[in-house]
């Protein structure tokens, strides 16, 4: 089994793979099917429910709100950084949902770095370093912006607020 699922990430990476090819789990237990997202902006962001940015939440809900005829948000909580996202499935949801109001869709927890990095996170960071892009995943709330036809045009630290004009410049 890990030879199989080890060849289906190797041909993904190495057909040149684009956004729309990732199929994720979904936090509720559902697919994430990042094809279902052509012709509007993504912004992918790993979360964690107990770190000092996961106010941020706030703020990713207000630009999903704002802006979602032309951009969709997907949160991938992470327990990478110092086990800030220790929660079950339903832990988080309850931080998302009960403390934040997060509507926008979340996937399972992942992780985005290291030897067991998930494959969108991996495919992201290779493609942050092909366009000379700094690598978010620093800590969490690391952002990346792809556009409209699934192009990674920009980065952003965990510490740009979501509202910034950093971010909302792409948007207006």
């Amino acid at each position: 089994m890990k030879t199989l699922l080890l060849s289906l990430i190797l041909s993904v990476t190495l057909s040149g793979a684009s956004i729309y090819e990732f199929k994720v789990a979904g936090l509720e237990g559902n697919e994430i099917d990042f094809a279902t997202f052509k012709g509007k902006m993504i912004l992918i962001v790993n979360t964690a429910s107990k770190c000092g940015n996961t106010p941020q939440y706030s703020d990713l809900e207000k630009l999903y709100e704002k802006y979602k005829d032309k951009l969709v948000i997907v949160g991938f909580p992470a327990n990478n950084f110092n086990g800030q996202e220790p929660g079950t499935r339903t832990d988080i949801q309850e931080v998302c949902r009960k403390n934040y109001g997060v509507t926008f869709p979340m996937a399972d927890k992942v992780s985005v770095k290291g030897d067991d990095i998930a494959p969108i996170y991996k495919y992201l960071s290779d493609e942050a370093a092909a366009k000379g892009l700094a690598d978010p995943v620093k800590w969490n709330f690391g952002k990346f912006l792809l556009d409209a036809k699934g192009n990674l045009i920009a980065t952003f630290s965990p510490k740009t607020q979501p509202m910034s004009e950093e971010i909302l410049k792409y948007l207006n």
